[in-house]
């Protein structure tokens, strides 16, 4: 399926529009013992802090989202503490509540549900206070878990056909989407949630960017078998939604190149199968906007 070939894009749009008699006659009772869980886990692999008291940047927060984005410089590499300043603010808690069933973690972007669908996975060079590597941020506990050792970077400039935004970028952060941790509650309304909590969450992104002084950019297009079978190979990520470049660096080298073994995480108390997820979201999984 390309582009040009919308006929399922509309078919969706149609088959989950909200309406009296949708809601009415096709009412959903959330499964609360299935509820998946709030974060996805590593078991295995050790997290790496990062820092929490990270210097504010003294910019205002109307300034930082009406300013544009500083411009590429050689010497625009972010440090540890930009990202952990990136990530919090972005999909960091900061906040929680308590409810009969157990606790609500708040996050710093608003999402449906208070589910937050959105994971985020750093790829980088060698940073102030971070060796290269591709990393997963676990907002529970604010830290990043090491996938994968070594620069990737090329890898993904490779699933992009050399975009060089992403070619001359020190770090990249990559937005995946996980069904059935919004599913659960939505349903086949999950595929739109994906951009809509997304765009909350890289709008904090780029407003903390701006507050940094680091140029950022946003990249919709690249191949996702590239992403999740030759170049990283992180299981479970079901959907890479968006791409955000922070920095600007010299243009990388296209490298691992071979096959990566996968790892073992754990996402909720039970596995979804073909068979309960609704077949109108089973169809969008062929969709690829963006590319």
């Amino acid at each position: 399926m390309n582009n040009r070939e919308i006929q399922a894009a509309w078919e969706y749009h149609d088959g989950t529009k909200h309406s009296y008699w949708s809601i009415h006659n096709h009412p959903h009772f959330l499964d609360w013992a299935n509820r998946p869980l709030p974060f996805k886990i590593y078991p295995k692999i050790e997290p790496l802090p990062l820092p929490r008291n990270v210097p504010q940047t003294g910019v205002a927060v109307l300034s930082a989202i009406s300013e544009p984005v500083p411009s590429s410089r050689a010497d625009s590499v972010p440090g540890v503490q930009d990202l952990a300043r990136i990530l919090y603010f972005s999909a960091g808690i900061t906040k929680q509540r308590a409810y009969p069933g157990g606790e609500i973690y708040f996050r710093a972007a608003a999402c449906t549900g208070a589910l937050y669908e959105i994971e985020l996975y750093v790829v980088s060079n060698d940073l102030p206070g971070l060796d290269a590597g591709v990393y997963h941020f676990n907002a529970a506990d604010v830290s990043l878990r090491l996938l994968r050792q070594g620069d990737f970077r090329g890898s993904l400039a490779q699933a992009t056909a050399m975009e060089p935004a992403v070619a001359h970028a020190p770090a990249t952060i990559i937005c995946s989407g996980t069904y059935w941790r919004n599913a659960w509650k939505y349903q086949a309304r999950t595929y739109r949630h994906f951009g809509w909590d997304n765009g909350t969450l890289l709008a904090n992104m780029l407003a903390v960017s701006a507050a940094s002084g680091l140029p950022a950019e946003i990249v919709l297009g690249f191949v996702d078998a590239e992403v999740n079978r030759r170049s990283i190979w992180i299981r479970g990520v079901r959907f890479p939604c968006v791409w955000y470049r922070s920095g600007a660096h010299r243009r990388v080298r296209c490298r691992h190149r071979e096959r990566l073994p996968r790892l073992a995480w754990r996402q909720s108390r039970f596995h979804s199968t073909r068979s309960n997820i609704p077949p109108c979201l089973r169809c969008t999984t062929r969709l690829r906007l963006g590319l």
